[in-house]
């Protein structure tokens, strides 16, 4: 859909250059202050605003209380969340608790439900609460963004969450039984039936120990299919399946859709089976070795195939999860190779499904590849099998097109008028080229913005999908160097919003304009989708009192107003308190030393906005509940003394008065 559609003419689809855009803004400018020009242009020469500057502004600016078009998700990197953004404000709006413990929603922090979401995600028995997130991917309805759902990768440990956009809370956290890091999750197919999470660094199965050496024949690489129940909200670990790959280094995934819907394409690295160096220095480094050929194996895997082979039983087990053999993958015809530029970094599937298209860090073309030449290799045998046995696809019988874009190209999003956009890591810029045949009259560079600085990912306005809108662009750039003021020697990261509605030809950009420059205080946000913000429908209040947000029902034992409680049964407590503007009850609460506690709370205001904590201090519990909302904390009151507990979140006038005392008497 066209951004002039659905807001104000000012921002629409702009068509003018040069001087007659600024005219018309001034112009506005002009009517909306009532003649009174010369305090704007006072500040306009104070500030020494270009004419660009300007319009920057303009077309960014939201008045306070104006929502924005489109919400970005995009990965936390190295804080294990999700950030939420508007677009085009560039306006944080939420952090989104996932892997790691988050002290202001009480992620983490004695809630018993998220207790238990994170234990879920631990690696052998063990706590991991850091994550490095790298790929979230919006729900989908017959390939468009529904906003019901948005998954995320954590690549660091092989591990899958499942964020429920009605409160934009996790529901789920799975760890990988067959991998101990990833890199190529979380891209869903067109129904979101399955949730795509590729590997990343060969290990043996179930990443046991064996030597290097034995690296060609022990080492296996990976690709997992996780199925989705859209209403359980969960994925189900009994309908997932993993498949053995060859000990290739698979990289960022991407679903067929329309004409290609079914298939999977996975990018990998190190076909040399490159192992380093050693100290002994005997060997290759890596960064050398791993990129040595000229040309590394996009994965083409037939899914709906592959889901067939899995339910038939013809698998085997790792760590009590079902895989499909390497074997078996390449006798029942489910994994192909097709031969990409060196050290790819992305399968990027075309609005129609028609087309792959894949960058090599180290070729400055992108290459087209065409799903329908693709089928036709596959059912002419046009391959030759690698060491492994795979059939590896004849690369000029794939190729469609090769474009020329410039240095370090590495990701690709596409819009509505046959655009296609594609990073240049080396070059710092982004590249708009347009695509051939049913989109345009012929693959061409268009040109190229330059951006910074070191861009990895690029996100568009449901660039993602089988009807992307166009409009806007954001840059995810791993440094900004002069952007900012440095806060010390590790510098934020740094989005870049850009204006994409323009033709072509419209300026020396090839029609893009930069917008605004957003610092980003993590590291390292990594990946994006952005969507219509009218697509989202969350929750202002919970539905009901009571309301569990994991099982999204009333918990028939929330405390409500008027069953307040403490019972004792031996030495275990249990609390039954409401939280209300601005009291606790019941506000006193006295146990003994070594009681198991268990404390309920509910949340009975239903205004909008009225969102309580509960933290008990020198007992590590902290958590918030939204309106409406019950949860439950368990501990050992091991610890003697007095403590005052209180509402975290700012509530009211009387918000200091809403506490109370937890009194633990010493034991004897």
């Amino acid at each position: 859909m066209a951004r002039d559609s659905v807001v104000p003419w000012w921002r629409g689809r702009i068509v003018f250059v040069g001087i007659a855009l600024f005219t018309a803004f001034a112009l506005m400018l002009s009517a909306c202050t009532s003649g009174d020009d010369a305090a704007y242009d006072a500040v306009i020469d104070d500030r020494g605003f270009t004419d660009d500057d300007v319009v920057a502004a303009l077309k960014t600016y939201k008045p306070s209380g104006e929502h924005d078009d489109y919400v970005i998700f995009s990965s936390g990197g190295h804080s294990g969340q999700v950030h939420v953004i508007g677009v085009p404000s560039m306006r944080l709006l939420k952090t989104i608790g996932v892997f790691t413990p988050e002290p202001w929603q009480g992620w983490g922090y004695g809630n018993q439900t998220i207790e238990e979401v994170l234990e879920a995600g631990q690696v052998d028995g063990r706590d991991v609460l850091w994550a490095d997130t790298h790929h979230p991917a919006l729900s989908e309805t017959e390939g468009d963004y529904d906003g019901e759902f948005v998954f995320i990768n954590d690549k660091a440990n092989a591990r899958v969450a499942v964020i429920d956009l009605r409160d934009f809370e996790t529901k789920q956290i799975i760890k990988n039984p067959v991998a101990i890091n990833d890199h190529g999750g979380t891209m869903v197919t067109p129904n979101t039936e399955w949730v795509i999470e590729g590997g990343q660094y060969a290990t043996p199965n179930g990443w046991e120990y064996a030597p290097i050496e034995e690296y060609e024949s022990e080492y296996k690489g990976m690709v997992t299919f996780w199925k989705f129940d859209r209403d359980a909200g969960r994925i189900d670990e009994s309908q997932s399946f993993a498949m053995e790959m060859p000990p290739y280094w698979q990289d960022l995934c991407d679903a067929g859709k329309l004409v290609s819907e079914g298939w999977v394409f996975c990018n990998s690295f190190n076909t040399e089976l490159a192992t380093g160096e050693g100290l002994d220095k005997s060997g290759v480094p890596f960064e050398a070795g791993a990129s040595a050929r000229e040309n590394d194996y996009m994965h083409v895997i037939n899914l709906e195939a592959a889901a067939e082979v899995a339910a038939s039983g013809n698998t085997v087990e790792v760590n009590g999860f079902d895989m499909i053999p390497l074997q078996t993958a390449i006798d029942e015809g489910l994994l192909y190779f097709v031969p990409e530029p060196k050290s790819p970094h992305g399968v990027d599937v075309a609005p129609r499904g028609d087309y792959l298209v894949v960058s090599g860090k180290l070729d400055p073309h992108t290459t087209v590849y065409s799903f329908e030449k693709i089928q036709q290799a596959i059912a002419d045998e046009n391959w030759e099998p690698d060491a492994y046995g795979v059939p590896v696809l004849d690369f000029d019988a794939t190729v469609e097109a090769q474009v020329e874009l410039g240095l370090g190209p590495l990701h690709t999003q596409f819009d509505d008028e046959g655009y296609a956009y594609t990073s240049l890591f080396l070059d710092s810029a982004v590249a708009r080229w347009s695509l051939g045949p049913p989109y345009g009259d012929e693959f061409k560079l268009d040109g190229t913005i330059p951006v910074h600085y070191n861009i990895g990912h690029l996100v568009a306005a449901e660039g993602d999908t089988v009807s992307p809108d166009g409009d806007w662009l954001v840059a995810l750039n791993k440094w900004s160097l002069d952007r900012f003021l440095p806060p010390g020697p590790l510098l934020p990261q740094n989005f870049q919003l850009i204006d994409i509605a323009q033709p072509a030809d419209a300026n020396e950009n090839a029609g893009m304009q930069l917008l605004y420059d957003m610092p980003i205080g993590w590291g390292e946000p990594h990946y994006a989708q952005m969507i219509k913000a009218d697509k989202l429908a969350p929750f202002e209040v919970y539905p009901e009192i009571g309301w569990d947000p994991h099982e999204m029902a009333v918990d028939p034992n929330a405390p409500v107003s008027g069953n307040e409680r403490i019972e004792r049964d031996g030495n275990n407590v249990e609390i039954w308190m409401t939280a209300v503007r601005s009291h606790y009850t019941p506000d006193r609460v006295e146990i003994l030393q070594g009681d198991n506690v268990t404390w309920h709370v509910t949340n009975i205001d239903t205004s909008f906005d009225a969102t309580h904590g509960f933290s008990i201090p020198g007992y590590n519990i902290n958590i918030s509940l939204e309106p409406g909302e019950t949860a439950t904390v368990e501990f050992v009151a091991d610890q003697s003394g007095t403590y005052p507990f209180y509402c975290t979140e700012f509530c009211s006038a009387l918000h200091l008065e809403m506490a109370g005392y937890f009194l633990v008497a010493p034991e004897g």
